[in-house]
């Protein structure tokens, strides 16, 4: 089956296209194939052996610092990643290594923080500091908490043991 070369990413043209290999560079120059028979003179031999040498040590060095500027951004791309892979799956981690910050997704309410303010406001009426007004405000707060049932189940740790966990339903 016929390919384009330039979609294959394995091909020194889908290289060259891509930007992953030096496409403008004198020293490629010198790896082209000459077609002209010349007469063997031994120290045109010497100092062809010699500029070989040299201008494969010029083309290692460019191609260095072609791979450095090309990989210039991959190392805080990858620590961004990384850092990412590690907060989604925490609860694989040993419970000594998770972070102990827990994040509210949108939309979600924290039910504990709730229920605390309705108590302080229950208090603050049975007191008698607010007036009438107020309470009938507070007892609106009061029905807008959900009502929410844990279960408690067990999971196996990845180190060894058991964790106790609530699930909502």
């Amino acid at each position: 089956m016929k390919r384009n070369p330039r979609k294959l990413a394995w091909t020194k043209s889908f290289r060259r296209a891509h930007g992953k290999e030096l496409t403008v560079d004198s020293t490629l120059q010198f790896a082209a194939r000459r077609n002209v028979p010349v007469r063997y003179n031994r120290d045109l031999v010497q100092t062809t052996l010699k500029a070989m040498s040299r201008i494969s040590e010029i083309r290692a060095k460019r191609e260095a610092a072609f791979y450095k500027t090309r990989m210039r951004g991959n190392k805080a791309r990858q620590r961004a990643d990384d850092r990412k892979l590690v907060a989604e799956n925490q609860h694989l981690l040993p419970p000594h290594l998770r972070d102990n910050v827990e994040t509210l997704e949108e939309g979600e309410m924290d039910v504990e923080a709730v229920r605390e303010r309705v108590e302080l406001q229950r208090r603050r009426i049975e007191g008698g500091e607010m007036d009438l007004e107020e309470s009938e405000m507070e007892s609106e707060i009061e029905e807008e908490v959900p009502a929410v049932k844990t279960k408690r189940k067990l999971r196996m740790k990845v180190g060894g043991g058991v964790e106790a966990m609530d699930v909502d339903e």
